[in-house]
């Protein structure tokens, strides 16, 4: 269901986007970044890890017996389960979490996962109404952006892409694409039928660019997020700052 992706930042127009259907898809494109590379990545570089088994179970620390929650592959949408990863402790890992609260983070175990290194990184910057990505050192786009508005805002911290989903109509309030982020508002406990994930995507309302106008999520130029679209993996991490 589309909705989820980005249903805690649209317009009052968006609420019409959400009927996809059979028409979502998603990408994998995670399970490909940094195919046969070292899992030893520069510091730059990321390290994110892509569910195998139909369900992770997810601990408080690496010595709990008993889970504190589990989380289903592929999630809700479709897509991967990824998680991007905190630190690498041989058996486990400490991974940030795509649940409330924001910032969420927790073990799993490696043995669950398939671990691979991304030099992407995405920098949102909502006072300058920038977004800023990068692969390594290399800056391969700088957009301007819509972000939250005052009694909506984008919330600030660090988070990781978890979906990349195409809407039915790529002309709609949503625009092409959609990413949905590990993140969600902290204004709207639901919206529009979802759970309040923050997400980037593209908009029908290129006009308002530039401004405080959404509910939470980053509108883009279509151009700018199909461009990103072909590039970004899932698990990207996503730096949020005022």
């Amino acid at each position: 269901m589309f909705v989820g992706a980005c249903s805690g930042g649209s317009g009052d127009d968006e609420a019409a986007e959400t009927d996809s259907g059979d028409d979502t898809t998603t990408t994998t494109e995670s399970s490909d970044a940094g195919e046969g590379a070292s899992t030893a990545p520069d510091p730059a570089d990321s390290l994110v890890a892509t569910a195998t088994p139909a369900q992770v179970q997810v601990y408080a620390t690496a010595s709990e017996d008993e889970p504190t929650t589990t989380l289903d592959n592929p999630n809700e949408n479709g897509a991967p389960l990824v998680f991007l990863v905190e630190e690498d402790q041989g058996e486990w890992l400490k991974v940030l979490l795509p649940i409330r609260p924001n910032g969420s983070t927790g073990f799993i175990k490696a043995a669950d996962v398939t671990v691979v290194v991304n030099p992407y990184s995405v920098d949102v910057k909502l006072t300058e109404h920038r977004i800023v990505v990068t692969d390594g050192d290399e800056v391969i786009a700088d957009e301007p952006i819509g972000v939250g508005t005052a009694s909506t805002p984008t919330p600030v911290g660090k988070y990781y892409i978890k979906e990349l989903l195409q809407p039915p109509d790529p002309n709609g309030a949503y625009g092409p694409y959609a990413y949905g982020l590990s993140g969600f508002s902290n204004e709207l406990e639901e919206f529009n039928g979802g759970e309040g994930v923050i997400g980037i995507h593209g908009t029908n309302e290129p006009e308002a660019i530039g401004s405080d106008v959404s509910h939470g999520c980053i509108r883009m130029s279509n151009e700018a997020i199909t461009e990103l679209a072909q590039v970004l993996p899932l698990g990207t991490p996503v730096h949020i700052e005022a």
